[in-house]
């Protein structure tokens, strides 16, 4: 196995998919640095849920993320450029929102994060998820950006609202509205 370190950051940059040298804070890599972030706290996430479909359909958008994070580091003049993102996967973060949506009663107020620490760990993933499509449509103004990217990133925070309202409703826990 290859040392971790490289030495080749020491100076502020990194390498893009290709080979490009940017500095480490271009808002490319703000952008898949986020869903980096975003990535590690939802691995948290996993830990904390009792239900295995939760977990197992967490995973999975994990593994979602790390392809986004491919296409976000690769520029558009890359000769090495990733599939797109396939809207199948937007298609299911909405069915997986009505479906849990449907077994909540309706909000009628502005819902304070919180309740269970579990639902509170779904919370700070959806302000991240938040983050990372703030930076990914600065990203959008300088350069080429998948509407497939922003769509699920956008779809992925309102799941993480219905996941931390589902998470308070199956232990019985109110929430605190304004």
């Amino acid at each position: 196995m290859s040392k971790i370190y490289t030495r080749t950051g020491d100076c502020g940059q990194t390498s893009l998919v290709g080979g490009k040298r940017v500095l480490k804070n271009h808002p490319r890599l703000e952008a898949y640095g986020t869903i980096d972030e975003l990535s590690a706290h939802l691995g948290l996430l996993v830990t904390q849920l009792t239900d295995n479909n939760d977990q197992t359909f967490i995973t999975s958008i994990q593994q979602t993320l790390f392809d986004l994070s491919a296409l976000l580091a690769t520029e558009p003049e890359s000769s090495y450029q990733s599939t797109s993102l396939p809207s199948i996967h937007i298609a299911t973060l909405e069915h997986e929102i009505d479906r849990q949506q449907a077994q909540l009663s309706p909000l009628h107020a502005f819902i304070i994060p919180g309740g269970s620490q579990v639902a509170a760990q779904a919370h700070i993933c959806r302000t991240i998820c938040r983050r990372a499509e703030r930076y990914i449509i600065a990203l959008a103004e300088q350069s080429e950006v998948s509407s497939e990217i922003i769509q699920y990133i956008n779809r992925l925070s309102d799941y993480l609202f219905i996941l931390a309202r589902t998470i308070n409703a199956r232990n019985g826990i109110h929430e605190i509205t304004h």
